[in-house]
């Protein structure tokens, strides 16, 4: 199945913006930050299709998935 990742901020850095990737089906979003190479910790924000979503979440074929770092400020 065809999944399109999006990278934001820091994650981006040595990876890429944005990319179609194939995954099997029944892949969770946790699965595709380990695959990533990205620590679980600096993931803080995941959407699927523009709605919030939890790494446990099993990925559908053309879903669209975007990772945010922690995000700080004042």
């Amino acid at each position: 199945m065809k999944v399109t990742v999006k990278l934001f901020a820091a994650l981006r850095k040595g990876r890429f913006d944005m990319e179609t990737r194939e995954y099997s089906p029944g892949t969770k979003i946790s699965q595709v930050i380990d695959e990533l190479n990205i620590p679980k910790d600096q993931v803080s924000i995941i959407f699927v299709n523009n709605r919030h979503a939890e790494p446990d979440r099993q990925l559908d074929d053309g879903d669209v998935v975007a990772f945010f770092p922690p995000i700080g400020g004042g």
